[in-house]
């Protein structure tokens, strides 16, 4: 092998590297595939109007993408600001999983955000759930448990809310 050859073999393996891995970064892709289909044609061409409509999208955003907006700095609160990282690959009509793996060289923890996963409540046995994720259902439902300590209590609420909540 010459020279050229060792070259095209090490360049290719460092692209491989960097390329994300299934299910890497998916709050990051889903979130900017969201805010993308919310911008009008004018919108996308101007990294300041991306970065201006960004803001505005994430005040109705929770959980995860909470996160990753306070990650970019979409949020009021955010301590850093790393939104031109987003908007300029994006004027440039650049697919969200390449701009999420530019934002990954910025911040790693990024990607490193991930959706909770989601409990079938009619096949699960909720004896067999832990308390954090009892609570979780409770808190998701925008319900409260006053009272419940033990986590038969948990589980007894769960029931109760169980016929509002879930589809039969």
């Amino acid at each position: 092998m010459d020279l050229s050859s060792y070259l095209l073999l090490f360049f290719s393996y460092i692209l491989a590297v960097q390329a994300l891995k299934a299910g890497e970064c998916e709050v990051c892709i889903k979130t900017l595939e969201k805010f993308s289909a919310t911008l009008s044609e004018d919108q996308k061409q101007d990294p300041k109007k991306i970065e201006a409509q960004f803001k505005e999208f994430c005040k109705g955003v929770k959980n995860k993408e909470n996160r990753f907006c306070y990650y970019l700095g979409g949020l009021e609160e955010s301590a850093t600001g790393i939104l031109g990282e987003m908007s300029k690959p994006m004027s440039w009509s650049m697919p969200p999983e390449k701009i999420c793996e530019k934002l990954k060289k910025k911040d790693a923890q990024i990607c490193e955000l991930r959706y909770d996963v989601e409990i079938d409540l009619k096949t699960v046995d909720l004896k067999k759930l832990k308390v954090r994720d009892l609570k979780k259902i409770i808190n998701d439902w925008g319900e409260d448990c006053q009272g419940c300590i033990e986590k038969s209590d948990f589980i007894q609420r769960i029931e109760e809310l169980k016929k509002v909540h879930t589809e039969l």
